[in-house]
């Protein structure tokens, strides 16, 4: 089973307006297979704490155990080599096999959004990385690191910098 990279997205609402524009989004991204939903749950509380729930996967049942044999194997391989990687399949299986939030983590998460908001937590597969990282691959390049780089890092760069400046600034007999 070949799978993208996986991207663990939290979201939070403070105030949510929700007008079915995100689960558009969401939805045009999943039907082009730019990306795969492997487990979504949504949570609402409104002014009174009455809660809505909302789970999606885009696996089938038999889909998510092999999702998680094959990364149950991953981690059982990282914890004891080969001998960990039958061991981490079978765990996996059984642990993804329910989708990725079991009873109490659901209310875990319930208890933490509070009254008038909403929170999102979601695994997704970008699928769209796949024939690039298998180019790479038969070119002979091997990714040894990458990260996401959000706008706002940009902006505390910039500050930084800025501050950094002003100090160099000061230190240098500028302007006080």
């Amino acid at each position: 089973m070949e799978f993208g990279p996986l991207q663990l997205l939290v979201v939070v609402f403070k105030d949510p307006h929700f007008t079915g524009g995100v689960l558009t989004e969401l939805h045009r991204l999943r039907e082009h297979d730019i990306v795969r939903l492997i487990d979504m749950l949504v949570v609402r509380k409104n002014e009174h704490n009455a809660l809505t729930t909302l789970e999606m996967s885009d696996l089938s049942e038999e889909e998510r155990h092999r999702f998680g044999a094959v990364v149950g194997s991953l981690v059982g391989f990282g914890a004891e080599g080969d001998k960990g990687v039958e061991k981490g399949a079978e765990a996996g299986a059984a642990i993804i096999g329910d989708g990725l939030f079991d009873d109490e983590e659901r209310w875990a998460i319930a208890d933490a959004v509070p009254a008038g908001s909403a929170a999102a937590i979601a695994l997704l597969e970008h699928r769209w990385a796949i024939p690039l990282r298998t180019a790479i691959g038969e070119a002979g390049g091997t990714a040894v690191t990458d990260a996401w780089i959000h706008p706002a890092d940009f902006v505390a760069t910039g500050a930084a910098l800025a501050a950094q400046h002003q100090q160099k600034s000061f230190g240098q007999g500028g302007d006080r």
